[in-house]
């Protein structure tokens, strides 16, 4: 593997690492307060809203830790899309106008992750010993 190839399985990692804390943060903001908000939300358990959360906070950590990075992703993506769609676009056309920017940013990161997996430092590549050509 060439030293272009190992620095980029070693940042698409970063990539994951830090967009999958950012999605957790979410997840327990909303379910456990943490960190604390100055209008907490209370979610009634099995509300959209709650699974919403219950995605962050799972989804957020699988794909922190790149466990089952492309599952996680891929179900994190169609929740940020569903984000989007359901509270973002109904406020107008343009992301920056509705607030959506966040939510799209999310959503397309998640789906590269669907296709190019957790990278260098992932649980995936520990526990199931796989490492994918870098062509």
């Amino acid at each position: 593997m060439n030293s272009r190839a190992i620095w980029e399985d070693r940042c698409l990692s970063v990539l994951r690492i830090v967009f999958g804390f950012l999605l957790l943060q979410h997840g327990t903001q909303k379910l456990l307060g943490m960190p604390p908000q100055e209008h907490p939300m209370a979610l009634a358990v099995g509300s959209q809203m709650w699974i919403g959360a219950v995605i962050e906070l799972v989804g957020g950590a699988m794909i922190t830790l790149g466990l089952l990075t492309r599952f996680a992703a891929f179900v994190c993506s169609g929740q940020m899309a569903v984000a989007y769609f359901q509270f973002h676009a109904p406020g107008g056309f343009w992301p920056v106008v509705n607030h959506g920017e966040p939510a799209v940013a999310y959503c397309f990161v998640f789906l590269f992750l669907v296709f190019a997996g957790g990278g260098a430092w992932s649980l995936d590549r520990l526990v199931f010993k796989h490492r994918p050509s870098m062509a």
